[in-house]
């Protein structure tokens, strides 16, 4: 029996849920879409133990990627095999200023879900066809009553857009366990980067990869729902 192979979905988000002046001025929510073979896992893993081999002082005790507590050498190292390795038009985003937010939409067991639902449309819309199972991974949610919020929104998403008989799985995985999750991490770090600092330094190493990027504000309405 022949079957369909499964599309797997890494989602990670930048900026925070504080939406006063402390908080950062956008939201991000970027994923990777992948089927297997995952060919970046190998060079990945390669890398990881070239560095813990690293020669010279101080040695390198690195255990997983992430782009925020990685050194300079490791981002550019990182987001050049990103950048060969990852297919083109892989990666979609949503970006949220988060001033024209609407109060009643600010709250993160609402936002987070109404922002997940409208990426995640999108990526549904564009998927190519023929895969037998949809696998969306995220980063461990440590709120439950956000992560209830978001598994109610994905449900109702992918109900709408997964084609008939197609299943999904929803899993909430700590990062440290998928390179898929770390390379999520650093797709969106840049993406976040370009909003949030104006700085496409890595942004232009990956935007070959990105199929869509969408402000969802931009025509610079107030979302209030």
């Amino acid at each position: 029996m022949t079957y369909l192979p499964t599309l797997y979905i890494f989602l990670d988000e930048g900026g925070n849920f504080d939406f006063s002046r402390n908080g950062s001025k956008f939201f991000t929510l970027t994923c990777v879409s992948m089927h297997r073979p995952f060919s970046l896992h190998t060079e990945l893993d390669t890398f990881k133990y070239d560095l813990i081999e690293y020669r010279k002082l101080p040695r390198i005790n690195i255990e997983h990627f992430h782009c925020t507590e990685d050194n300079r050498h490791i981002k550019r190292r990182m987001f050049d095999l990103l950048a060969k390795h990852i297919p083109d038009n892989s990666v979609d985003t949503v970006i949220v200023e988060k001033t024209k937010t609407g109060p009643a939409l600010q709250a993160p067991e609402r936002f987070y879900p109404q922002m997940l639902g409208y990426l995640l449309r999108y990526v549904m819309e564009n998927a190519p066809r023929g895969f037998g199972e949809l696998v969306i991974i995220t980063d461990l949610i440590p709120i439950n009553k956000k992560r209830k919020a978001v598994e109610k929104a994905l449900k109702t998403v992918l109900v709408k857009m997964l084609p008939e008989n197609v299943p999904y799985r929803l899993m909430h995985h700590a990062s440290k366990a998928h390179y898929g999750l770390q390379m999520a991490d650093y797709l969106n770090w840049a993406v976040y980067r370009k909003w949030e600092r104006n700085d496409l330094e890595s942004y232009e190493k990956i935007k070959h990869l990105v199929r869509s990027e969408f402000d969802i504000f931009r025509s610079g309405t107030r979302h209030y729902y």
